[in-house]
C-alpha cells in the first residue's frame, strides 16, 4: 500500500533518506477509502485489527470487516443528521467500536475529535462550546455518562449523545444498534479536498485551556516516516502503542501509519495498567513492534524481563517525554533491543527520530525527519552552533511538510503566536552534538537560568532518576535574589526511603547529582511531595509547583 505514496521504500543510510525520501499526495486522499476500502477490495483477508481487553475477551477484525463497520457506521451517522464539517467527539477509551467510528466519520467528512474519558462536566461544556459539538459519542459507563449529561444544558449545539453500551441511559442512542440496523452506505458525492478539516485535537497545555489542533485529510500520509522509518514496521508486523485513543499519540501508533505499512494494529484494552499484565499479552499474542512512554518502561524495567517469552519481540520506541538514559540502559540489558526515540508535537507527526540504519545514543531524540525543514534557533534569531541550545523550529516556505497542522481551530492570533513568516517555533529547547543528534532540554518556558547557565529540567530529572529513592520528579526554577534562579527539585520517593525523608536524604540526593551531572545543576532546594501536578494527559504541570494556575 504504502509505496503509492512515497518515492522510494528502502534507504541505505541518512543521506540517502534526506536526499530522496518524498511523499507523494494525491489530489484527493481520504484515508477511509484510499486505504482502508483499498484494502478490503484488493485483500478483504487481511488483518487489520487484533484486540484483547484486560476480562479476557478477544476479537480479530479484517480489512473487509472494517469497511463493512465503517460504511455502517457512516450511514448511521447520516441517519442522525451529521454531515461534512460536522464536529463529534469520540471518547471511546480503547474500545474497538472506536475504529469503526472514526473511519466512518473519515468517510461522510465529520471532524473527529478524539477525547479522553477523564473529561470532566466543565472539560466537556469547555470543548462543546469552543468547536460547536454536534455529537458525542462514548463508553457507557456511569461516570462518563453523568458528566455528559450534567453538561448538556449548557452545550446548545449538542444534539446527540451516543453509548457504545453497556449504558444506554433514555435519552440516549445505542451506537451498536445504530449500526447494526443502518441502511447501505452510500458515499457522498461531494469531493474531499486535502485541506478540509478531518481531526481536531484538543491539547493538555501545561498552562491555560487547551489549545484545539487541527489536521486536514492528508495528516496519516505524514504518519509514513512514524511508522516506516521511526517504528521500523513491514508487511505483516503486529504493533502495540500504549495510548488511549482520546490522545494524539493513537493517531501515531494505532491507525494511520500502521495500516499504511501493511501492519496490523494490536490493542489492549486496559482498565488499569501493570507491567506484568503488559508483558503478559506482549508473550501471548507475540507482538512484534512496541511503542510507549518512558513512564511505562520505567514500570516494565522492574519486572523479571527474563520470565517472558519476548522472542517475537524485534523493535521498540519511545516518546511522549525525553527518555532517561538509565531506562534505556536497564532495558537494553535485560533484552537485547535499542530503544529508539521519537519526538514531535500533536500539532504533527514524527520530526526528529532514531531510524533504523542509526546507531541510538540513549537520552537523544534523533536526527530530523527530512519530511521537516528543522533548524535550532538562538535567543538572538541565529542558527545553534553544535552544542548551543536553541528552540526548535521548523521552516515551511519551500514546502508545508506533510502532517503539520493547519493551525488552531478558531484562534487566528494563536496560530500566528507559533506560526508566522513560514516558521512554526515548537517552544521546546534542544542542543545537537557533534554527530548531528539531538537533545531535548525543556520548554523554552521551563528552562531555568542561574547564575549565567540555562539549564533543562530534563537533564537535572535524569540526574535524580538515577537514584534509588526517586521514583518521580519535577524540576522548577526558584527566584533567587544572587542568582536569579535556583533549581528546585519535587521529588515522590520510593515507599522504602518515605521513612528517610529529612536533611541526610536531601544532601545525598543533592551530592548523587552533583556526581551525576554539573555541579551547577544541582537541586538547592529539594520538597517531597506524594503526587505531582499533572494535565489529564499525564504531563507534569510545573507552573503549578512554580506558584501559578
Amino acid at each position: 500500500m504504502v509505496e503509492k505514496y512515497i518515492s522510494q521504500q528502502t534507504f541505505a543510510n541518512q543521506e540517502d533518506f534526506n536526499k530522496n525520501f518524498k511523499i507523494n499526495v494525491p489530489e484527493h486522499f481520504n484515508f477511509a477509502y484510499d486505504v482502508v476500502d483499498e484494502y478490503a477490495a484488493t485483500e478483504p483477508d487481511k488483518l487489520a485489527l487484533n484486540w484483547v481487553s484486560d476480562t479476557g475477551e478477544h476479537r480479530c477484525f479484517t480489512f473487509g470487516e472494517i469497511k463493512e463497520k465503517s460504511d455502517a457506521a457512516a450511514s448511521y451517522f447520516q441517519s442522525k443528521g451529521i454531515k461534512k464539517g460536522d464536529m463529534v467527539m469520540l471518547i471511546l477509551k480503547r474500545r474497538y467500536w472506536y475504529w469503526f467510528a472514526i473511519i466512518g466519520l473519515h468517510k461522510i467528512g465529520a471532524v473527529a475529535i478524539p477525547a479522553t474519558h477523564l473529561l470532566t462536566k466543565k472539560d466537556i461544556i469547555y470543548r462543546c462550546n469552543a468547536a460547536d459539538i454536534k455529537a458525542i459519542i462514548c463508553v457507557g459507563e456511569e461516570i462518563v455518562i453523568h458528566h455528559i449529561d450534567d453538561a448538556l444544558s449548557q452545550c446548545p449545539t449538542l444534539r446527540h449523545r451516543i453509548s457504545i453500551g453497556p449504558l444506554v441511559p433514555e435519552g440516549w442512542d445505542d451506537f451498536r444498534e445504530g449500526i447494526k440496523n443502518a441502511t447501505p452506505f452510500e458515499r457522498p458525492s461531494e469531493p474531499f479536498e486535502n485541506n478540509d478539516i478531518m481531526l481536531l485535537y484538543f491539547t493538555s497545555g501545561t498552562t491555560g485551556e487547551p489549545k484545539m489542533v487541527i489536521h486536514n485529510y492528508a495528516y496519516p500520509l505524514g504518519h509514513i516516516i512514524t511508522s516506516g522509518f521511526w517504528q521500523n514496521l513491514h508487511e505483516g508486523d503486529l504493533h502495540l502503542t500504549v495510548a488511549d485513543t482520546g490522545w494524539a499519540k493513537a493517531a501515531w501508533g494505532k491507525l494511520y501509519g500502521q495500516w499504511l505499512m501493511g501492519a496490523t494494529v494490536f490493542v489492549y484494552d486496559h482498565e488499569k495498567f501493570t507491567a506484568a499484565d503488559m508483558l503478559r499479552v506482549m508473550q501471548d499474542f507475540r507482538v512484534t513492534s512496541f511503542c510507549a512512554p518512558p513512564t511505562v518502561y520505567r514500570f516494565l524495567i522492574l519486572e523479571d524481563l527474563t520470565k517472558y517469552d519476548l522472542s517475537a519481540l524485534k523493535y521498540c520506541e519511545v516518546a511522549g517525554e525525553p527518555l532517561n538514559p538509565v531506562v534505556y540502559e536497564t532495558f537494553y540489558k535485560s533484552t537485547g533491543i535499542k530503544m529508539m526515540e521519537g519526538f514531535g508535537q500533536t500539532e504533527m507527526t514524527v520530526s526528529i527520530a532514531n531510524y533504523p540504519w542509526m546507531e541510538p545514543k540513549p537520552g537523544s531524540m534523533g536526527i530530523p525527519s527530512p519530511a521537516y525543514d528543522m533548524d535550532l534557533i538562538t535567543t538572538d534569531g541565529r542558527s545553534a552552533e553544535d552544542g548551543e541550545q536553541g528552540e526548535i523550529i521548523f521552516r515551511t516556505d519551500r514546502i508545508k511538510p506533510v502532517g503539520l497542522f493547519m493551525g488552531y481551530y478558531r484562534d487566528e492570533e494563536l496560530t500566528r503566536s507559533v506560526y508566522h513568516d513560514n516558521v512554526y517555533h515548537t517552544g521546546d529547547i534542544a542542543w545537537r552534538d557533534e554527530d548531528g543528534y539531538y537533545w531535548f532540554v525543556g520548554r523554552n518556558d521551563d528552562v531555568i537560568k542561574s547564575s549565567g547557565y540555562r539549564i533543562g529540567p530534563f537533564e537535572v530529572e535524569s540526574a535524580l532518576m538515577t537514584h534509588p529513592a526517586v521514583i518521580e520528579c519535577a524540576i522548577t526554577g526558584v527566584p533567587d535574589e544572587v542568582r536569579g534562579q535556583i533549581v528546585k527539585a519535587t521529588i515522590i520517593l520510593a515507599q522504602e526511603y518515605k521513612a528517610k525523608a529529612g536533611d541526610a536524604l536531601v544532601r545525598d540526593i543533592q551530592d548523587h547529582v552533583k556526581r551525576t551531572t554539573a555541579p551547577y545543576k544541582y537541586p538547592r532546594i529539594i520538597e517531597f511531595v506524594n503526587e505531582l501536578p499533572k494535565t489529564i494527559s499525564g504531563k507534569i504541570r510545573r507552573a503549578q509547583i512554580r506558584g501559578g494556575k
